[in-house]
């Protein structure tokens, strides 16, 4: 497990849906979306579990500085920001699973 925190988006399928999280453990949050963990959640009811984005911080202060940020930005900015790392909108799991 990597120190600090991270921020990450996850999305459904279709790509239709955005959201903006920030965690200390990113392999185990983005695998609690995946498995819809908490049921009735935001990601869970809109299927959210494919992780698009995301960003490792030094620590958790400054990543949740960041995801309170990113969270103001319009739909626009936020789709600039996942397509500045993965323009095909792929599912990172694989990079993340390894952590």
């Amino acid at each position: 497990m990597h120190k600090g925190g991270s921020v990450y988006i996850m999305t459904n399928q279709l790509r239709t849906v955005v959201y903006v999280g920030v965690t200390s453990d990113l392999r185990n949050r983005v695998l609690e979306h995946r498995t819809h963990f908490y049921k009735g959640s935001f990601t869970d009811k809109y299927n959210c579990t494919l992780c698009v984005y995301y960003y490792h911080y030094s620590t958790i202060t400054e990543a949740i500085a960041i995801e309170k940020e990113i969270k103001k930005w319009r739909r626009e900015k936020k789709n600039q920001l996942i397509t500045s790392m993965n323009p095909r909108w792929e599912d990172l799991w694989s990079e993340i699973e390894t952590w």
